[in-house]
């Protein structure tokens, strides 16, 4: 069955003190452009990444969050300069002889100070981080393609629909197109004897007329083209591979034999299922364009 490229899939992995969340976004795109968000001390492992999303979606924009909680641990902690906390309370101290002030500076006097205390990250077991990492993503990988795989029974679930609409319109245009040729041998004949006033009218010269009338607005090639194109249409919502393209350049087809013939329509009945026929072709286009 065919896939969306719209999708949303979380995961979680955990290894030794290292503990990944995923989360997937994916929207409509011409090719797999997959864009990773990982922490910087993560870095080394985006390349993976790219490749094993990639090894299971073929279209579409794919953002790619990754956050590190290292297993339940604070991934940060506090760091202390001594050297600049003891140059601070040296600054103090002599800031307190000069202006003969009481008392002396305290820890939270000089721990408050800029850059005395920061906070700096733990560095990751990357090893471990990338095992956590293979398992967030996998879940999240499933259920993001299985979100897709129902938005695509429902895409396929509509544009069956809109195939069955098609194939009847071009049914209506299959059986109203003889009585398109008998209209104009009609027409010629009295347009004929108008202008012949009385004059008897050549059956073998009229027939040739309406002939040359019939095999110049005959639409049986197109309309067999057509269902050509409607069948593989349908063919293709049923593959499990990547059909988005196929699907694109049928409808191109298809959307060209109808072009076909509605210009060589000379009936109004014709006429009118030709605007049905397109406003189906272009509603499906626009389907498509979600279809991976």
């Amino acid at each position: 069955m065919i896939r969306s490229m719209t999708g949303f899939g979380q995961g979680y992995g955990q290894a030794g003190s290292e503990a990944i969340a995923v989360e997937i976004r994916s929207v409509n795109g011409k090719f797999c452009d997959v864009k990773p968000h990982l922490p910087r001390e993560l870095a080394a492992l985006e390349a993976d990444l790219i490749k094993t999303v990639k090894a299971r979606v073929q279209r579409g924009i794919v953002d790619v969050h990754v956050r590190r909680t290292a297993n339940g641990q604070r991934s940060t902690l506090p760091q202390l300069d001594l050297a600049l906390a003891s140059a601070y309370a040296s600054a103090l101290r002599e800031l307190k002889m000069r202006l003969m002030l009481d008392g002396e500076p305290t820890v939270g006097d000089i721990s408050g100070l800029d850059g005395v205390v920061t906070l700096t990250e733990t560095p990751p077991d990357l090893g471990a981080s990338a095992q956590a990492l293979r398992q967030a993503l996998d879940q999240a990988l499933s259920a993001h393609d299985e979100l897709r795989r129902q938005e695509g029974a429902a895409l396929a679930r509509d544009l069956n629909a809109r195939l069955d609409s098609i194939e009847q319109h071009a049914q209506a245009v299959r059986e109203l197109a003889p009585l398109s040729v008998e209209a104009v041998r009609d027409r010629l004949a009295v347009r004929v004897a108008e202008l012949s006033r009385g004059t008897v009218v050549d059956p073998a010269r009229l027939a040739q007329e309406v002939a040359f009338f019939a095999d110049r607005t005959d639409v049986t090639e197109e309309l067999t083209r057509l269902a050509s194109h409607l069948q593989q249409m349908r063919a293709m919502l049923k593959q499990d591979a990547p059909s988005g393209r196929k699907l694109d350049f049928l409808l191109q087809e298809t959307n060209r034999e109808v072009n076909t013939v509605g210009s060589k329509a000379q009936h109004a009945g014709i006429a009118s299922h030709v605007v049905e026929l397109k406003a189906e072709l272009e509603r499906i286009r626009e389907q498509v364009q979600n279809i991976e």
